[in-house]
């Protein structure tokens, strides 16, 4: 029988850390999990140890809405997910395990003359990219969600919507999950309730992790902690330009089929999917303040259910069955900050906003890259940190207006 339990775990029991790694990522979340598996699967770096301070996928990765897309407003940003899209289509197949991924289609509704104005720039935008985007009528919106709402006596009225057919959700602890199981059988260590406490630094170098555990050396750390990202990185004495938010989500009970399409309103401030067990989640922009307290509010309920009434009119007896808060770190530009900072071995993954999830196998492929060579891969370069010393920012503010 304990043979047969040791087969079925998931990933090896956790192990005593060591004096040292070749690499040390901080971070069990989804960005962290990718960047080890790739590691070790595409560069043979195997001495890489994870820590997280609770447990695998406790973060931001256990806290998503699980949707995927790559129809983004930059050329910049667009190309970088759709990277990540098209590693996300084979990853279930790579890691053996399946991470329930279903590219239903993605709809961001317009419902004035300057919102399809914009629809229209993004989907030309998307097309010059390769990417699989366009605006459609009122009539195709009926056609792709009958049971919503497209009237144009509503309070919203539909003129129109961005259409993204490669678009859809995943289950977040699946993918959480396959890539730790993936960068385990690899070799990689994972370190469970491992907070780190401090990081040391010498001349332009991280030399040490301090950990509630021990004190590490590393050659090389990789900063992947979302909405704790500024706390970390002030570890190495290294400044972002990053507030932190909080973004709120809620499910109801499990209803019967009504929705195959994932539903966006910028206007409207709330996006609703239906979930492979019937529920429907429902979610919002961030909330006005910074804070790091991931406490629900009633006035989030309250919004988000009034908008998804509006569209949705025939959830107004469905019960709330819970909800949730997790942590969102900003940049002014509302794009992420990937790759080398000013410490020559200490690199980050941050400012992901409210869609960092999207990103996490192109991120794990390209921070590996970077470690395995030293060389800043052409698709996260104009994702620096350093652009905000340049004044090379690369806006995504429309595209992101409603969080996902």
């Amino acid at each position: 029988m304990r043979e047969l339990f040791r087969k079925r775990r998931m990933w090896r029991p956790q192990r005593e850390l060591k004096d040292s790694y070749d690499v040390v990522i901080i971070g069990g979340g989804s960005h962290g999990l990718a960047a080890a598996y790739y590691l070790q699967k595409e560069h043979g770096i195997r001495d890489v140890a994870v820590l997280e301070k609770r447990y695998i996928g406790s973060g931001a990765a256990g806290r998503n809405t699980t949707i995927l897309r790559s129809n983004y407003k930059t050329v910049e940003g667009a190309r970088f997910y759709d990277q990540s899209v098209k590693l996300y289509e084979g990853l279930s197949q790579e890691l053996d395990f399946n991470l329930l991924f279903s590219q239903c289609g993605h709809l961001t509704l317009a419902h004035s003359d300057r919102a399809m104005f914009v629809m229209a720039n993004r989907a030309e935008v998307n097309r010059l990219c390769g990417i699989d985007s366009r605006v459609i009528d009122p009539d195709e919106v009926r056609r792709l969600a009958p049971a919503m709402r497209v009237d144009r006596s509503a309070t919203y009225p539909i003129m129109g919507a961005l259409y993204h057919p490669p678009g859809g959700i995943i289950r977040h602890d699946a993918v959480v999950w396959g890539l730790a199981r993936g960068a385990d059988r690899g070799g990689v260590e994972l370190h469970q309730n491992t907070e780190v406490t401090g990081l040391e630094r010498s001349n332009g170098r991280v030399t040490a992790v301090n950990t509630n555990r021990g004190r590490i050396k590393a050659g090389v750390v990789l900063c992947c902690t979302a909405g704790w990202s500024t706390l970390i990185c002030e570890m190495a004495g290294v400044e972002l330009p990053i507030s932190t938010y909080i973004l709120q989500a809620c499910v109801t009970e499990a209803l019967k089929p009504l929705l195959d399409v994932v539903i966006v309103s910028s206007q409207m401030h709330t996006y609703i999917s239906q979930t492979d067990r019937g529920e429907f989640l429902l979610g919002s922009e961030i909330e006005p303040w910074t804070t790091y307290r991931m406490q629900g509010t009633l006035n989030f309920l309250q919004e988000v259910c009034r908008h998804a009434l509006e569209l949705f009119p025939q959830l107004e007896r469905a019960r709330i069955l819970r909800s949730w808060a997790g942590l969102c770190d900003l940049t002014p530009d509302y794009s992420p900050i990937l790759g080398k900072t000013e410490a020559e071995n200490f690199h980050i993954s941050a400012g992901w906003g409210t869609y960092g999830f999207k990103a996490a196998p192109i991120v794990g492929k390209t921070l590996a890259q970077l470690v395995a060579t030293g060389e800043t891969p052409e698709l996260i370069a104009p994702f620096a940190l350093e652009r905000f010393y340049g004044d090379r920012l690369v806006s995504e503010l429309a595209a992101a207006a409603v969080s996902h």
